[in-house]
């Protein structure tokens, strides 16, 4: 048995295609391709349109129709979600409403009707729990006494109360439904348990919409059918009053009649609101909005009132109404409630304040839909008039800053209104700010808005000026951190944008003197990071930052998953331009580096997406301390002991330490022991990666290192750990899918690839490493000039040339793969895969080894085992057929 010789050179130029130099790109313009292109026949199959072979005019006309699709698509989309967005915005906001107010745990039952407790079981309190609350408030005890629902009953009979009416309207009960549906508008009066009336709002206008709905089908229903039951009209879209007949219009004034008699002023206001789009009996319905406005001002109690006018901003967007005016009152009517409510004195006990917090919160809401509402449809033309109904503008066009504004409603009013106002009135608004100084909100976030809405357009440099430097004269009194910071982060934008380097380094020497003295809390860690990212993001250079001595004590001083984002900021911008060179640099970025790998939060991730252990990877992989190669090597031993808990670390630092010896290795200078130091560093670190297929990979990597710089014990040993490593891998994996069976195979490839060049152990014999393996697989052989350093390292085939034992030491290990082949096929349980196995295996054979009988006897029991499991007209078959014959037919020749 004996291979044959090759000549790899004339292989290669014997199956390489002719080539002919191209004079144009093949994806070029098709009006400059020449007479060699191919000719595409069109045998009019639609089903696939090649976009490289379509002409200029075909592929515009294809584009415009595209475009045509799209916009009818997106109109019938928009238009679709034009109409479904109020009523989907009020699900939404609804749900936001209970979700941020969510109800307590437990309902006092003295603050509820019987209706609620109707059938429901009731709980006595806590002894404990009891006591407690006597000692708070001894007369509110009293008052309340001891019985409570759960916060899931309360809310479960407002359901049920909901189907209720719904049952009995098909029931033809309307009595019923509307005595019921008064009740539920009742509870709107209790606002005992303030925390408890967002949902109890959301529930009960569910219920009033639901009732209106349902009244509306009815008198529609009348209007179109007659006393006999058959259907005489339809009503057009835009129906008037005289469309319809006197039968629905005393429907409908039975309605509004009842509704009319119900004593208490809320419950009235409500249901008379949900009947509002029965356009019945007027061709202007808004005309009573005004005086349900007025009516709303008889609601003595300020958190009942504020939702009445929101229900009534829901209502007037149902009508699909442009008319603001009523809204605008709401609002002027806020103002009054607010500071009705902010003016309240404290009492003895000192807990209204608390209590007026939780009040004028609640109310946030409904002061942020109805500002919402009215600048749905406002232009910027209109705006002018908006702001002078509100008092708040001298004329059409300048927005009057000397008078205050209840600071929420200012708020309010300035997240909705245009950015152009906004920015043409900026120092305008500040005034306003200035002036709006009340409880009902904090100031700082007024101005932290209007930091952030300036941030919408460029302003001028001189209106930015002006602001800026109101606002950090203002800022500079706060004494408090978290305030300081919010209004900060709001123009640190601006700040940098316009290159004012005073304002910024005043404000990172603010922040450092009120961290350093009040220390940071974790509320404020968030907007710190805000700050100092976007510094971050501004700078290009990491020099620039590492030159803000206030920056670096900032950081110091965070910590948690803040300091930990921020960290990542400055590794990303550091391995942003490559390689890094600078000693101070490199320092900087390990220190950043310890501190992130320091974070408990961070030392819990274990998954892939372990970004900070990604970047810190990258960064290591990209130091480059230049000639200083034993202190790069240093450097990485450093890294090693610093960040042992990465796995993708581990790898990069063995790559470096390979790429640290073949750079010795170029260099004129040997540096043996310093190759020698990279090696063992290598093999210090490779037996901790725990992916084992990248450890095979990398003991593989080091051992070619190692051979190229004439280290053969050194490679000896690495090869023996990868044989061990593959063994391992083998036993552990278990059945491997055929993805991670590619990637073993290519590193086993590589092993074979790699012992062609490595020198037989003198005490085992040359074929020691392959017998270890035990895998049957084809030498692959690889370009010795890439592997071997002949001044060095001398092949088998010249340290033991012409010598009869290696001859027969080889033809014993040829015979015994071989043998391992033939079994391995024949094992195979897929005939078709067995089949081609085959078939591969009689080609590979038959032209590495020079005929003879016990190769052809090999070759042929294969071909068998082709011809068992596929059809003898097979075309590989009868392909290696006919090749086995050219070969019998040459080797007799000669």
């Amino acid at each position: 048995m004996e291979f044959r010789p090759r000549n790899y050179i004339a292989e290669k130029e014997a199956h390489a295609l002719p080539r002919v130099r191209a004079d144009d790109h093949p994806l070029s313009a098709p009006s400059s391709l020449t007479h060699r292109q191919v000719e595409v026949v069109d045998h009019g199959d639609m089903g696939y349109l090649d976009p490289l072979r379509r002409s200029d005019n075909n592929a515009a006309v294809s584009i415009e129709d595209l475009e045509v699709i799209e916009s009818n698509s997106v109109v019938g989309v928009s238009g679709e979600a034009t109409m479904l967005n109020p009523s989907k915005e009020w699900v939404s906001f609804k749900r936001s409403l209970m979700q941020r107010f969510p109800v307590s745990k437990t309902v006092l039952t003295s603050s509820i009707s019987d209706v609620m407790v109707k059938g429901r079981k009731t709980y006595d309190k806590s002894s404990t729990n009891m006591h407690l609350e006597e000692l708070e408030d001894p007369e509110k005890f009293a008052e309340e006494g001891g019985k409570v629902i759960t916060g899931q009953e309360y809310v479960s009979r407002l359901h049920e109360l909901k189907v209720e009416i719904n049952h009995a309207w098909h029931a033809d009960d309307r009595v019923t439904s509307l005595k019921l549906s008064i009740k539920v508008a009742k509870l709107l009066m209790d606002t005992s348990i303030l925390q408890c009336y967002p949902t109890l709002f959301a529930h009960a206008t569910d219920i009033m919409d639901m009732l209106g709905d349902m009244v509306w089908e009815r008198i529609k229903l009348k209007a179109e059918l007659a006393e006999d039951g058959t259907k005489f009209c339809w009503l057009p879209e835009n129906f008037v009053a005289s469309d319809i007949c006197s039968n629905a219009k005393e429907t409908c004034n039975n309605w509004f009649s009842k509704i009319g008699a119900i004593r208490e002023l809320l419950p009235r206001i409500y249901l008379e609101l949900a009947l509002l789009p029965l356009r019945y009996l007027r061709d202007r319905p808004l005309d009573c909005l005004q005086r349900l406005v007025m009516m709303t001002r008889g609601l003595a109690d300020p958190l009942a009132s504020a939702y009445c006018r929101l229900y009534m901003a829901h209502c007037i967007r149902k009508l699909h109404s442009h008319d603001i005016g009523c809204l605008l009152t709401c609002v002027n009517d806020f103002k009054i409630l607010l500071m009705r409510v902010i003016s309240t004195t404290e009492t003895t006990h000192g807990n209204l304040t608390g209590q007026k917090r939780l009040l004028i919160s609640l109310m946030e809401p409904t002061i942020d839909y109805i500002m919402k509402c009215i600048f749905k449809n406002v232009s910027e033309r209109q705006v002018g008039s908006v702001l002078m109904e509100l008092g708040l503008g001298s004329n059409q066009v300048e927005l009057r800053g000397k008078f205050p504004c209840v600071a929420i409603v200012l708020h309010h009013l300035l997240k909705q209104i245009p950015s152009q106002v906004v920015i043409s009135s900026a120092m305008e608004i500040v005034h306003l700010i200035e002036s709006s100084n009340d409880d009902s909100f904090d100031q700082c976030l007024n101005y932290r808005l209007l930091g952030f809405r300036l941030c919408e357009r460029r302003s001028e440099m001189e209106t930015v000026n002006a602001v800026v430097d109101k606002v950090i004269q203002v800022i500079t009194h706060y004494e408090g951190l978290d305030e300081y910071l919010k209004v900060v982060d709001a123009y640190v934008d601006i700040l940098l944008q316009n290159h004012m380097d005073d304002h910024l380094n005043s404000i990172l020497e603010g922040i450092l003197s009120r961290a350093c003295s009040q220390g940071i809390a974790e509320d404020e860690l968030a907007t710190l990071q805000s700050i100092l990212v976007k510094f971050l993001s501004y700078y290009e250079d990491l020099e620039d930052i590492i030159a803000m001595t206030p920056f670096l004590k900032i950081l110091d001083l965070m910590y948690g998953s803040s300091q930990s984002i921020v960290n990542m900021h400055i590794l990303d911008m550091g391995i942003r331009n490559g390689y890094i060179r600078d000693p101070t640099t490199i320092q900087f970025l390990f220190e950043i580096s310890q501190a992130l790998h320091d974070d408990e939060n961070f030392v819990n991730v274990k998954d892939d997406s372990n970004q900070p252990a990604r970047l810190i990877s990258s960064f290591v992989s990209l130091v480059d301390y230049g000639s200083e190669m034993e202190s790069h090597l240093t450097f990485l031993v450093e890294c090693r002991a610093a960040f042992g808990s990465i796995h993708w670390l581990k790898e990069t630092l063995v790559r470096s330490s390979n790429c640290l010896a073949i750079k010795a290795l170029k260099d004129g200078n040997r540096h043996i022991s310093f190759i020698k130091s990279c090696i063992a560093f290598s093999e210090v670190t490779l037996p901790s990666i725990s992916a084992q297929t990248k450890q095979l990979n990398l003991y593989l990597e080091t051992a070619e290192v190692a051979l190229f710089g004439g280290l053969v014990s050194h490679s000896d040993g690495l090869i023996d750990s990868a044989i061990n490593s593959l063994q391992i891998l083998e036993v552990m994996d278990g059945p491997r899918t055929p993805v991670d069976a590619d990637g073993v195979l290519s590193s086993i490839q590589k092993l074979f690839s790699l012992l062609v060049m490595v020198p037989g152990n003198p005490e085992h014999g040359i074929t020691y490493y392959p017998k270890n393996l035990g895998v049957a697989c084809q030498f692959s052989v690889m370009d010795d000039t890439k592997n071997e350093d002949k001044e060095k390292v001398l092949g088998n085939g010249l340290l033991f040339f012409g010598h009869p034992s290696y001859l027969h030491e080889l033809a014993l290990m040829c015979k015994f793969v071989l043998q391992n082949l033939v079994d391995t096929i024949q094992q195979e349980p897929s005939m078709a895969a067995r089949g081609i196995m085959a078939l591969e295996a009689c080609n590979c054979i038959a032209s590495s080894f020079i005929p003879s009988q016990e190769i052809s006897s090999i070759c042929s029991n294969l071909i068998e085992t082709g011809k068992s499991c596929m059809s003898t007209s097979h075309p590989y078959l009868q392909s290696t057929i006919k090749f086995m014959d050219h070969l019998v037919h040459s080797s007799v020749a000669v």
